[in-house]
């Protein structure tokens, strides 16, 4: 059943209306094939997840697209890399708008012989789990980045998210567990892990067995919200590095993980160069650490983290529900650059950390994320340390935490609640 409208979904319309062919990328169970069901009903429609209709387009890929006509929808179609040098012959022969709808549950990049064959003849968008914009029904789809205009705009549409904030939080993002309200938490997330993660991601990591795959994405959950140590978790799991490395991969590759990468400038020479890890779907995040309800994860010692992780998360959906890339446009910083003085009189560097920076027409947002009600200017002293960066500015900045309006603390530094996200 076709409930909760995606944000995304008029942007694909659009786009199938100028172009021979739609990828819709992002993790399993999000809705990728039911939001191409729902608007491209009249199309033919294969899966690749079935074994047979894979065999055949793997066996003769130009007798299987013989026998499924354009318009031509195609689920988990990373399962057949064979067919994307006919696609794109196919498409490069013809002038029809519209010839195939495609979903994969790998980025385009990612996907062993897609990128190159479909790069440029393909309009290519990735789709994430549910927003709290999606989940509360707000009607504005514009991307955060904390400019006046925005925070003005989006004022206009606000509802409150605190009541039941921890709730969504824990529940996560897969819509299943919203169109059907009944639906156990723990039996999803159960399944979830068994049915797609156990068959899709650990087929690719190959691990030795169902307990070592399960610990592994364990290990990796505990660590969302933290910089990348690959030699850490590798001492943890008893491998070496090069096999994490490769683990880790894998499930970004699947949309389980995102990889932040660090802001680094010549002037930020003490920056450190490791991405921070945070998992996609904090109800997953929260499954695999083992908090079990709202309560106990609002009071645990993840409780940050999981909080930070969500924010993030949600940034990022802004961003994909307008169709567009944030692969350039979001980092982080931490390293020693700021200079302070000590007791003694002494310069020495502080080490610190900027939660996210947004970058837009060469203007740097520096974003902090806290699980605080009463936020501070001295929370973002950080900020400063990307003054005097070449041919950037520093706009806004933005301390978003659990207040109940905005607030502003000094003239540009400004806390906001969750709902201006």
């Amino acid at each position: 059943m076709y409930s909760i409208k995606r944000h995304i979904e008029e942007v694909v319309e659009r786009r199938a209306k100028m172009s021979k062919a739609i990828l819709l990328t992002g993790p399993r169970q999000v809705g990728k094939s039911t939001l191409f069901q729902h608007l491209f009903a009249d199309a033919n429609q294969v899966t690749f997840d079935d074994d047979l209709t894979l065999a055949q387009a793997e066996s003769d890929t130009g007798l299987f697209l013989l026998n499924n006509p354009v318009p031509l929808m195609i689920d988990e179609v990373q399962k057949c890399p064979s067919i994307f040098n006919k696609l794109k012959i196919i498409l490069d022969k013809s002038d029809r708008l519209s010839c195939f709808y495609m979903t994969g549950s790998q980025k385009l990049q990612l996907m062993e012989n897609g990128s190159d064959s479909l790069a440029g003849r393909v309009s290519v968008m990735e789709m994430d789990g549910l927003s709290l914009r999606e989940i509360y029904d707000v009607d504005f789809k514009e991307h955060f980045v904390p400019t006046e205009e925005y925070i003005q705009e989006r004022s206009k549409h606000l509802k409150s998210y605190t009541g039941d904030l921890w709730k969504t939080i824990h529940r996560g993002s897969y819509p299943e567990l919203y169109a059907n309200p009944e639906r156990e938490w723990i039996d999803y997330y159960q399944s979830y892990v068994r049915t797609y993660l156990e068959r899709d991601v650990n087929r690719m990591i190959k691990a030795k067995n169902y307990t070592s795959f399960v610990k592994f994405l364990t290990v990796t959950a505990a660590r969302t919200g933290q910089i990348l140590n690959y030699a850490n978790i590798a001492s943890e799991l008893s491998v070496s590095e090069v096999t994490v490395k490769e683990w880790i991969s894998i499930l970004e590759k699947s949309g389980i993980i995102y990889l932040l990468k660090p802001y680094t400038s010549s002037v930020l020479n003490r920056a450190i160069k490791a991405p921070k890890l945070y998992f996609r779907d904090t109800g997953l995040c929260s499954y695999l650490t083992r908090w079990l309800t709202p309560e106990t994860l609002k009071n645990g010692a993840m409780a940050g983290a999981i909080f930070e992780t969500f924010v993030i998360s949600e940034i990022l959906k802004s961003y994909t529900n307008e169709g567009l890339d944030y692969d350039f446009d979001v980092y982080y910083y931490n390293g020693k650059d700021k200079k302070r003085r000590n007791e003694n009189g002494r310069t020495v560097n502080v080490e610190g950390e900027i939660n996210l920076i947004i970058q837009e027409n060469g203007i740097l947002y520096p974003i902090e994320i806290k699980m605080s009600t009463a936020p501070k200017p001295d929370m973002a002293a950080e900020f400063d340390v990307l003054d005097g960066i070449p041919d950037k500015k520093r706009g806004m900045g933005t301390i978003i935490c659990l207040i109940d309006r905005k607030l502003f603390l000094r003239e540009n530094l400004i806390a906001l609640p969750l709902e201006y996200l």
